[in-house]
């Protein structure tokens, strides 16, 4: 009976960590991605940022106020992160200004109201990937 349960644990687990793998391409038509920061002193913060999928790495630009977030965020340069109904943990956000561009053209052409938004201060473009070992979802 005990090495049954153990199987069949084992099979659970299996099919779970499959089910929560990072998997980019799958999220290029996602509309926005959340991220998770704290700073000293405050509760966590959810915010919802737009997302971009280029060579099946996620890209977020954001503007002075989320970019304040993540320099302030406590696990800097790791934030939690939601996607398709998933929630990744400890997913390291990595400064990709050599992508800014790229990341600014791939938002034009996937939001219409990029013709607006492109005017604002984006400081910061981040390139989001979980790091070995991390990245559970829940």
């Amino acid at each position: 009976m005990r090495l049954r349960l153990l199987v069949v644990t084992a099979l659970l687990a299996a099919v779970s960590a499959r089910a929560a793998s990072w998997t980019p391409r799958d999220w290029k038509d996602a509309n926005t991605i959340e991220l998770r920061t704290t700073a000293a002193g405050e509760s966590p913060h959810w915010f919802p940022v737009w997302v971009v999928v280029i060579d099946d790495q996620v890209y977020v630009r954001l503007g002075r106020r989320a970019a304040g977030r993540i320099e302030n965020n406590q696990s800097k340069p790791f934030v939690d992160v939601r996607i398709a109904g998933q929630q990744f943990d400890r997913v390291r956000g990595t400064p990709a200004p050599d992508y800014a561009e790229r990341v600014a053209k791939a938002m034009a052409d996937k939001y219409w109201s990029d013709v607006i938004i492109h005017h604002f201060s984006h400081p910061l473009t981040l390139r989001l990937a979980p790091e070995p070992g991390g990245g559970e979802q829940h």
